[in-house]
């Protein structure tokens, strides 16, 4: 499995905008600094995923996610890649027993699955101004309803991908 994190807020993603030869693209934009961070994890060959939101990108929130993915797994025990960011490393951070984390080399998010799927689910918040984080996480839920496992299978399981993963683990 491959884990990370990513912000969202109410500062409007912008992206491109098709419009007719000659016609400057108009694009509503809003500068609001709300936020909030997803946590999650997907398994690149199955498509499994888990999501949970968490105010703050800490240990202490990080710890709750480990928690409550151990929890989701029940008795199945996973390898976890994560990042080498800072609250995965803290020395207070308990891992449960059935996560094994592995940790990519720094600065290499193109080795972690997960960006494509962040890159992803932006891109479908495009342009959206939502006027609060209620309504934000409103719109995230209908996305995340209609990603299934093989689309996450598509966007994750690419072929250097999977190679990286399959030789750092051995």
């Amino acid at each position: 499995m491959c884990q990370d994190e990513t912000r969202l807020g109410l500062k409007t993603i912008a992206g491109r905008l098709i419009t007719a030869a000659g016609v400057k693209p108009i694009g509503l934009s809003q500068w609001q600094r709300d936020n909030f961070y997803l946590y999650g994890v997907i398994e690149p060959l199955s498509g499994y995923s888990f999501f949970y939101e968490f105010s703050h990108l800490d240990g202490d929130c990080f710890q709750k996610f480990l928690e409550l993915l151990s929890a989701e797994l029940g008795e199945d025990v996973a390898v976890v890649q994560f990042d080498q960011g800072s609250f995965h490393t803290v020395k207070t951070l308990d891992c449960p027993e059935n996560i094994i984390p592995m940790f990519q080399p720094p600065h290499s998010p193109e080795l972690n699955p997960i960006e494509r799927f962040w890159e992803f689910l932006k891109s479908r918040l495009q342009w959206e101004n939502c006027k609060t984080l209620a309504q934000l996480r409103q719109k995230l839920t209908e996305i995340l309803e209609t990603i299934t496992p093989e689309v996450i299978v598509s966007l994750t399981s690419y072929d250097f991908i999977l190679e990286a993963l399959f030789s750092a683990a051995s």
